[in-house]
């Protein structure tokens, strides 16, 4: 007897152990799974727990927060008073934990920069711009904490079969190991869009032609301005310098490039954000990847016996002695023409992307740093430099998180383009803002017509303002699913994606995306459906930033006569693009580095009724970084005239720009500025043709 209540009892015990173990197999139903653990997916799942909805993060992600806790410490933030929400309160929460003297282990606190005026009109919180890897991905820890948010981490998406729909909603997500997540709503927080293509949306990868859009930026962009990442010098590419039949250096295509404007599958090149340090105490010495092989940066070596030495400029500053390093220069970490695939690449095929990357990479730091074929004195910059013991500590100081700059895009209902970003049309439905410059890197390296190797694909064009992004760029298509919104991988053209691409706004866009699920949600409506009034009544209560007064237009209110602005201007040469140092019109003006003397011009011109006008030149003055000698030539009706500028002097108390005289215009208005001969750097901002009443 005692046996059989033995058996019977084991029999209850496994029956309780079957069914929990059933029971644990039926997902449980949230009201939002996000779908990626990037630094958009952490925002969009807090915004839900703060307007009261059951919310999952899962995803492949092991460290939260994507690129921002990957490396990425120099934000590029744009105009800071257009961040708001969750956005300026994860950079607020940044700032808190450096007002701790705890916070600066490896040099003495630093007195933090003041909010700028337009941060403090709107009344926003102070936000820290410059940080360490592993202090973001420690607030993004205590937000999951704080909200008390599940997050699912290392799990893949079943790409094949993962997403069941049912009358143009999905119903839920399945990972590769079998868990399953239901969902009322979704997000695709992540950077490949992977939830976006396994539910059917529509999607595009690669650069659109100009036609397309009625753009002039995107597609192949051999005719475009040349920058610092273009070659400025002549370096044969051939493997015995002049000589084609010697066979090309390795990592340089022996495909023509495309016509300039028109569509192609390439996407900007990927690299890694570095956190390097030369302080000794916490310094890596880099090491010699699996794989090394020199003679992939024979093309380096050549750019550097030619002169060049600008391979440190992009060491930008954070606390603790630490940098974010990033792409600088013609070959640098932008591994270009060897992530193609990577959009729509199996996970595996990614991984050997990934990995060909951190060889190439590291590779080339300790090429830098070791090989005889450097000069000594590059060699011995590097030597000084190294990976900062004290992140990633568990990839021995290499960042987690490879930098996708661009991958699949959705092909929503409204395609944010270089019109918005440039503020030709009027952008509907606004739920957030992005104002950094329109920024593409390279996509290939080729041979020009005449035998130099050349970089094809970077593009640098600033911003006219701070422009709206569209509630229709994060929605798919009505017809393909109702229940889905992706704030990371818009819609947008491949020039526009450029500018919208910064980390600030896809934690804008998170929160937006979030906001008008649950206002889907609670109306049993499509998002597509989603009433904007309330929507947008919702995201400003929230702190959201939605428009901005058009600085250029208040400004254009003060100044008289007609006004020709740097975005307007005609350049040759090499012009980078700035906005650090004020007074300056609209977003910022363009200045030439300090180099390549002689060939930079800027033509500023402007249709005039004939008479006598006052000409007046804007240029960002401060003194010891300003050429004293700038030369401004004035063609007028009487012939030219040169003016020397010196632009470490402010324009007279209370102007804001400089008088260079009085001049008689028949029709145009003509005035060009030259890098020629000047003694250091040369800025254009505006130039100003005032009436002279007789």
């Amino acid at each position: 007897m005692s046996s059989l209540k033995a058996l019977f009892s084991v029999g209850l015990c496994l029956s309780w152990w079957a069914t929990a173990a059933a029971a644990a197999q039926v997902p449980q139903t949230y009201d939002i799974v996000v779908y990626g653990g990037t630094s958009a997916g952490v925002i969009a799942a807090v915004q839900a727990k703060k307007m009261n909805k059951t919310v999952i993060i899962v995803g492949p992600d092991i460290h939260l927060g994507g690129l921002t806790a990957g490396g990425l410490g120099y934000t590029d933030s744009g105009k800071k008073e257009a961040i708001g929400g969750l956005s300026r309160d994860f950079y607020h929460r940044l700032w808190k934990h450096y007002q701790q003297d705890s916070a600066w282990k490896w040099e003495p606190k630093k007195v933090l920069k003041s909010q700028g005026p337009e941060e403090k009109a709107a009344g926003q919180p102070q936000g820290m711009w410059i940080f360490e890897p592993h202090v973001a991905e420690k607030v993004y820890e205590e937000l999951v904490k704080e909200f008390e948010i599940p997050v699912i981490r290392n799990e893949y998406l079943n790409r094949e079969s993962g997403v069941k729909t049912q009358d143009g909603r999905i119903t839920s997500i399945t990972m590769l190991s079998g868990k399953a997540f239901n969902g009322k709503m979704f997000i695709d927080a992540t950077y490949e869009g992977d939830l976006m293509a396994a539910a059917g949306v529509k999607y595009h990868v690669g650069r659109e032609a100009n036609s397309v859009y009625g753009e002039t930026l995107n597609g192949v962009q051999t005719k475009g301005r040349q920058h610092a990442h273009h070659f400025l010098m002549n370096i044969s590419p051939y493997k015995v310098p002049g000589d084609p039949s010697s066979g090309l250096l390795p990592r340089i295509s022996n495909e023509p490039p495309g016509e300039h404007g028109s569509g192609d599958h390439r996407i900007q090149a990927y690299c890694f954000r570095m956190c390097l340090t030369n302080h000794p105490e916490n310094r890596l010495p880099f090491p010699k990847p699996e794989g090394y092989d020199a003679s992939q940066y024979q093309l380096l070596a050549r750019i550097l016996d030619s002169g060049w030495r600008n391979g440190l400029k992009k060491f930008d500053p954070i606390p603790n002695k630490k940098t974010d390093t990033n792409n600088h220069g013609p070959f640098s970490t932008d591994n270009i023409g060897y992530n193609y695939d990577y959009p729509e690449g199996s996970y595996e095929r990614r991984r050997e992307i990934i990995q060909e990357h951190i060889t190439y990479q590291q590779g080339m730091l300790y090429f830098l740093a070791n090989d005889p074929s450097v000069p000594e004195d590059v060699r011995k910059q590097f030597t000084e430099w190294g990976l900062a013991k004290d992140e990633f500590p568990d990839h021995k100081g290499w960042p987690h998180q490879i930098y996708v700059r661009e991958s699949r895009r959705l092909l929503g209902e409204y395609v944010m383009t270089e019109k918005d970003c440039q503020d030709l049309v009027e952008t509907p439905k606004s739920i957030g803002m992005g104002s950094y410059s329109m920024d593409s890197h390279n996509t290939q390296r080729y041979v020009t017509a005449e035998g130099f190797v050349q970089n094809e694909g970077d593009v640098q064009e600033r911003a006219k303002r701070p422009y709206e992004i569209s509630y229709g760029s994060i929605t798919p298509k009505r017809d393909e699913c109702q229940n889905l919104l992706v704030p990371v991988c818009v819609s947008s053209s491949h020039i526009a994606y450029g500018s919208i691409r910064m980390e600030p706004v896809f934690m804008i866009l998170g929160q937006s995306a979030t906001t008008a699920a649950v206002i889907a949600m609670e109306n049993k409506l499509a998002v597509q459906d989603v009433p904007y009034e309330s929507l947008r009544a919702r995201l400003l209560q929230d702190g959201q930033v939605l428009e901005l007064v058009n600085q250029n237009d208040e400004l254009r209110k003060k100044l008289t006569g007609v006004v020709v602005d740097d975005l307007d201007a005609k350049f040759t040469g090499t012009w980078n693009d700035s906005g650090s140092i004020s007074p300056h019109f609209g977003d910022g003006y363009r200045h030439d580095t300090n180099m390549n003397k002689g060939s930079c011009t800027a033509l500023f011109e402007a249709a005039l009724p004939p008479g006598q006008y006052e000409v007046r030149f804007a240029y960002a003055a401060t003194a010891g970084s300003r050429a004293t000698n700038v030369p401004v030539k004035i063609r007028h009706a009487g012939g030219e005239t040169t003016v020397k500028v010196n632009q470490t002097k402010q324009p007279p108390m209370g102007e804001f720009d400089l008088s260079l005289g009085v001049f008689t215009f028949d029709k145009t208005g003509s005035v060009l500025i030259s890098n020629e001969g000047t003694d250091n750097i040369v800025v254009v901002d505006t130039i100003r043709f005032v009436p002279v009443k007789n």
